[in-house]
């Protein structure tokens, strides 16, 4: 009879130290137990998340919880989603929080993390040195490279296109459209022009890739989230059943694609001397060479410097090189072109005509288009732009970070919610979406109004800097702190010049708009509906 007792005791202390475990602890004696709950449930599981996650829906449903329970949110039992600056932003994204693994689960090329994927500050950092420097609005707005690619791009390529679309008589899909020049104009600069994808002139495959692309998104969710899941599956033969075996092909073709395109700029470096490449600046691989460039210097005291040396470096770093290649890229083209669908969805709708012929009369009076001072100094299109990154900021999602040991969020203060002593390894994290949409900072938030980022709107200039300031501190479209997006100037740079293009030839009006909803997860493209999205009518001068 002594076995039963002791088995029953055994069974009570287990049963005691697991409710003790997972209830108790995290209800009432964590340190994150003072944090209100987006849902009942987020103490004890990751339940709601994970489900709202699942079906890229977690950008507005977290949305909505901070609107009822204010600025720190307790999504899961280790999980705190932030949205303040003050004791928020500037404590997580510049106070040494690091990347945890979220990242690296996805975003691994070659099996090689990019930049954008690296865990620690210090590796981050060396990096982005190797490269911030090529990105620099200076640099862009002085690159012989960047005037003669805009050039070629615009009014050899997309130009002729769009009048070739428009004589047909019927609506263009711009979603495509912006997905084929962001693409053209992101890889010309990383690759050269010669090199470049050159979409724009090749729709069928443009459409291809694009979807593939697109479609592939929606499975990240279980390697991100549940990644031992994940992995269990694929040992068991069984991953098909939460990832598709087209995807990891989609994913396949995507690295042998911009692999082609790194030994393609390879090549153009390896003949400088000829002179049709060495003289024409648009056909230098300018991020490629960068990269490729700074790695060789650095592995160069240990493996020589003759000939066969530097080949047999430029072979060891050939996927590292890619990788990066690869980041920026699909980065790149993908923020850019949703930014520029649902910027030709609001000007071309008829309730903002006005803002379309403000800036229609901008735009005609420029005499260079492809002048980058000239175009990134015009108020209109600035304001515009500005506008439509906050209210359709591509990447609104989660932006998570590992706490280190006694971190703290908030602020002091009788009225705040302060919270000190976290433990290591919570995860936080905060959200464009939401930063976006703070009334105190941008009255009625969910209006497209350009007028905020222009100085004839306020009574004066000192509340026009005001407002300026404040806006800017919660504008987080691109990042903040050392992790700041690396190429946000390059993207300002192409999608100004594609609208100067654009808009000073045609008018445009919204004849299918139906799928320019946005999508809910980290990132925001327009669903669609029925295969479509933002198809505009034109109009030229």
């Amino acid at each position: 009879m002594a076995l039963p007792i002791i088995s029953i005791a055994a069974l009570v202390l287990i049963l005691t130290l697991a409710i003790y475990q997972y209830v108790i602890l995290p209800v009432f004696l964590s340190p994150l137990a003072k944090i209100p709950n987006a849902h009942w449930s987020a103490p004890l599981s990751r339940l709601w998340i994970l489900y709202h996650r699942s079906r890229e829906e977690e950008t507005p449903t977290v949305h909505l919880a901070h609107q009822r329970h204010g600025p720190i949110i307790r999504i899961a039992p280790n999980e705190v989603s932030v949205n303040s600056i003050d004791g928020g932003i500037r404590t997580i994204y510049a106070g040494g929080f690091e990347k945890g693994d979220w990242y690296k689960n996805v975003f691994n090329n070659y099996g090689i993390m990019p930049m954008f994927a690296m865990p620690e500050h210090a590796p981050h950092s060396k990096r982005k040195r190797m490269l911030s420097n090529i990105y620099a609005k200076s640099t862009l707005q002085n690159s012989p490279a960047i005037y003669a690619i805009s050039k070629a791009l615009l009014d050899d390529r997309l130009m002729p296109c769009l009048r070739d679309l428009n004589r047909k008589g019927n609506p263009i899909e711009f979603y495509d459209v912006f997905a084929a020049i962001t693409m053209d104009f992101v890889t010309a600069y990383v690759f050269g022009l010669r090199n470049s994808s050159a979409l724009i002139e090749r729709p069928d495959m443009n459409r291809k890739f694009f979807r593939d692309y697109k479609a592939r998104q929606r499975y990240q969710f279980w390697p991100q989230d549940l990644p031992l899941v994940t992995s269990i599956l694929g040992k068991l033969g069984l991953k098909w059943l939460v990832v598709p075996e087209w995807v990891n092909q989609a994913n396949s073709d995507i690295e042998a694609w911009i692999l082609s395109m790194c030994d393609k700029a390879e090549g153009t470096l390896n003949q400088l001397d000829d002179c049709e490449v060495g003289n024409r600046a648009e056909n230098y691989p300018t991020v490629y060479a960068q990269l490729r460039n700074a790695l060789l210097k650095e592995n160069s005291s240990s493996k020589g410097s003759d000939d066969s040396s530097v080949a047999r470096a430029v072979r060891d770093c050939r996927l590292e090189v890619a990788s990066e290649m690869l980041d920026h890229t699909l980065a790149g083209f993908d923020t850019s072109s949703i930014t520029l669908t649902f910027y030709a969805w609001e000007l071309s709708r008829s309730s903002n005509k006005h803002w379309q012929d403000r800036l229609r009369r901008e735009l005609l009076s420029l005499p260079d288009k492809h002048d980058a001072k000239a175009v990134d100094a015009l108020p209109i299109l600035h304001a515009t732009l500005m506008e439509t990154l906050r209210l359709h900021a591509a990447i609104p999602g989660n932006q998570p970070r590992i706490t280190p040991a006694s971190a703290t969020l908030g602020v002091p203060g009788p009225n705040n919610l302060h919270i000190t002593d976290l433990p290591a390894g919570v995860r936080v994290q905060s959200q464009a979406w939401s930063l976006h949409r703070n009334p105190s900072v941008f009255p009625e938030p969910e209006k497209w109004n350009p007028g905020r980022w222009l100085e004839a709107s306020y009574p004066s200039k000192t509340d026009y800097m005001a407002a300026q300031k404040e806006m800017s501190r919660w504008f987080w479209a691109f990042g903040s702190g050392g992790r700041m997006c690396v190429g946000s100037n390059l993207a300002m740079l192409d999608m100004k010049a594609i609208i100067a293009s654009i808009w000073g030839t045609y008018r445009t009006e919204v004849v299918y708009d139906r799928g320019m909803v946005h999508r809910g997860g980290y990132v925001a493209e327009p669903i669609g509906k029925e295969g479509k999205y933002c198809m505009l009518k034109l109009e030229e001068n």
